[in-house]
């Protein structure tokens, strides 16, 4: 399992979260203690949005604590929206085209989860993409699939209800090919305006999220563990919820893929 946070507000540095805090993005990324592996070192990954449109990124193969380009970037980039995540591979290489966040357009995304016998669903999910999202895509991971999923189902237009739409295709494609029928998903994602995050799975064990403010006027971060030892800040996110963070504060929502459409899968 991967390590994760996000941050959207006031313009903050990346290093207030990825390497400053008594258990930083970086800290996590050697010694995590609420995920089943302590050890993240598979490569990390940061995305962050300025004056552009689409975000900046960088990523790498090195564990993060080696990284001295990531302190150092981490010092100087200011943004009031970012993603960062460290990783702990569970399918997929450990190659730059895997780490998170992945990017399309003016979008990003980063995941904590698995897809239960994905390499039996990994054909049928890339044969619903259309050409330019199959082309998009570079690595072998679930994770960057199912976030071109979600860009098929119209992720621009329904964020919560593209994501909720991509995963009960795969628990109805699974159920149909008589394989496990297992997604755990906890995930944040940006379109550069708010940022999302939803933790679901079919089992009710999705890897955990949690929630504090910080920052000045309102600004709110999303991560997979606590960056520090003072519970009383942090919330923790339960099972089956969506959290969105925008202009006029956090709004919390029931998640569930139940009642979303269901499309069939391409043969071809």
């Amino acid at each position: 399992m991967c390590r994760w946070a996000a941050y959207r507000g006031e313009p903050l540095y990346l290093e207030e979260l990825v390497t400053s805090p008594a258990h930083s993005l970086i800290e996590q990324s050697h010694c995590a203690t609420r995920a089943k592996t302590a050890t993240n070192g598979d490569g990390f990954g940061i995305a962050w949005y300025g004056d552009h449109p689409e975000p900046g990124r960088y990523r790498d193969i090195l564990p993060a604590w080696s990284d001295c380009n990531l302190k150092s970037i981490a010092r100087q980039i200011r943004s009031p929206l970012f993603l960062a995540h460290v990783r702990a591979a569970t399918g997929g290489g450990t190659r730059r085209d895997n780490c998170h966040p992945f990017v399309f357009g003016r979008w990003s995304f980063m995941h904590n989860g698995q897809i239960g016998d994905f390499e039996h669903l990994r054909r049928p999910m890339e044969s619903m993409l259309d050409n330019d999202l199959y082309s998009a895509r570079t690595g072998t991971t679930d994770s960057e699939l199912l976030f071109l999923l979600a860009m098929q189902f119209g992720l621009d237009h329904d964020p919560l209800g593209a994501i909720a739409e991509a995963l009960a295709f795969i628990e109805q494609l699974a159920a149909h090919l008589e394989r496990q029928v297992l997604v755990r998903f906890t995930a944040a994602f940006s379109d550069g305006h708010d940022l999302y995050a939803v933790r679901y799975a079919s089992d009710w064990k999705a890897p955990t999220l949690y929630a504090a403010p910080m920052g000045p006027s309102g600004g709110y971060c999303l991560v997979s563990e606590p960056l520090n030892d003072d519970d009383s800040a942090w919330v923790e996110i339960p099972d089956g919820t969506a959290v969105i963070v925008g202009e006029n504060g956090v709004d919390v929502r029931l998640f569930s893929t139940q009642g979303a459409p269901v499309r069939k899968y391409r043969t071809a």
